[in-house]
């Protein structure tokens, strides 16, 4: 089974912030997908879809995005877990806001919630989609990714939401080689004036 999970903060406080645009690529792909609840743990909300081309299951970390990597290793107890088989989706301040990025694996670049599953899941080497949220000097970033979006940057956001969401789909039934190719080369000419 194919694993999507959207990293963010719970509770209605985080909801609309930078650092919760994971969750909401997941809540976006639930809708789309119709996707139903599905077997949790404490630490992770589940749902299930069946694609034409494979099962997804669909997870928000129900944890704080610095302990991520605790609420996936709750959910891994119970449910088996191939590296090749997940997608992380998760905000990045050092891309502009609206870009989205795919990468096979690498560092946490900072990222407290990717560090924390680094650590979990003793690899780097899982799939991860970065959605830019926009930078902010190093003395500010905890609370900028803690912010929301700024009324004049809504529509880029929300657009980045659905973009990586698409992205996600193509990674779910072509791979993540084909949704690379076709999202980040989408990104690259955009960029271009």
């Amino acid at each position: 089974m194919a694993v999507v999970l959207g990293l963010g903060n719970p509770g209605a406080r985080y909801a609309r912030t930078r650092h919760n645009v994971g969750w909401r690529v997941v809540e976006t792909l639930v809708g789309r997908w119709k996707a139903r609840p599905a077997e949790a743990v404490p630490e992770i909300q589940a749902w299930e879809a069946t694609l034409p081309s494979r099962t997804v299951a669909l997870l928000w970390a129900l944890s704080y995005m610095n302990e991520s990597g605790r609420a996936l290793s709750a959910w891994r107890e119970r449910h088996p877990l191939e590296l090749s088989e997940l997608l992380v989706v998760a905000d990045d301040v050092y891309l502009p806001l609206g870009m989205v990025r795919l990468r096979a694996g690498g560092s946490s670049g900072g990222h407290r919630g990717l560090a924390s599953l680094e650590e979990a899941l003793g690899s780097r080497d899982y799939a991860r989609l970065r959605i830019g949220v926009g930078e902010a000097p190093a003395e500010t970033l905890r609370e900028h990714v803690l912010e929301e979006f700024r009324e004049e940057e809504e529509a880029a956001a929300n657009e980045a939401i659905l973009k990586a969401a698409d992205a996600v789909e193509c990674w779910a039934g072509e791979g993540l080689l084909a949704a690379m190719n076709r999202f980040n080369r989408r990104v690259q000419q955009e960029e271009k004036p």
